[in-house]
C-alpha cells in the first residue's frame, strides 16, 4: 500500500497535506498529453503522490509510466503550486491540500497505455485544452499556456 493509502486507513477522509508531481508531456508538435480520470471524469496530465524516500524526479518517472505507459527522461522543473487553489475533495470524500511540483517533458518513448485510473487519453493543442480539467490542474495549465505563449513570441 502507498503512503497516502496508509494515512487514509488511520485518518479516514480528513484533510491531508499531499506532496505530488505533475508531468506536462508534450509531443513533437507541442500537444499536451491529458488523461481522463475514472473517478471525477475530469482531464489532467499524468501525476501523483511522492512515496517515502522517493525523489520528485523518480516520482515523475514512476507516475508517467504507471498512468500513461511512457518512459520519460530529461524533465525540466516548471513550477511549484500550493495554496487555496490546490485544495481538492475527491469523489470518495478524501480531502487533500496539495503541493504540486510540476515538470515539463518532451523526451519520452513508448506508446500511451493508460491505467485503470483513467478512461481515455488524447494529445491536445494548447489552444484546445478541454474545459473539464481536474480543479487543482486548472491553475497549472493556465500558467503553462501563458508561459508557453511568451516563449513562442
Amino acid at each position: 500500500m502507498n503512503y497516502l493509502g496508509e494515512l487514509r486507513k488511520l485518518l479516514g477522509h480528513r484533510p491531508l497535506l499531499a506532496v505530488g508531481v505533475t508531468i506536462l508531456v508534450l509531443d513533437s508538435e507541442n500537444h499536451l498529453l491529458l488523461l481522463r480520470r475514472s473517478d471525477d471524469k475530469c482531464w489532467g496530465p499524468p501525476g501523483g503522490s511522492i512515496e517515502l524516500g522517493e525523489s520528485t524526479e523518480e516520482a515523475a518517472q514512476r507516475e508517467t509510466l504507471e498512468e500513461a505507459g511512457l518512459k520519460i527522461s530529461d524533465i525540466a522543473l516548471f513550477d511549484v503550486f500550493s495554496g487555496k487553489d490546490q485544495y481538492y475533495c475527491y469523489p470518495n470524500g478524501d480531502e487533500v491540500h496539495m503541493i504540486q511540483i510540476v515538470y515539463v517533458c518532451k523526451d519520452f518513448y513508448g506508446e500511451v497505455q493508460i491505467s485503470d485510473e483513467h478512461t481515455e487519453w488524447s494529445w491536445f493543442a494548447l489552444g484546445e485544452i478541454p474545459e473539464d480539467l481536474s480543479p487543482p490542474i486548472k491553475p497549472v495549465i493556465e500558467k503553462f499556456k501563458r508561459s508557453y505563449s511568451l516563449l513562442d513570441t
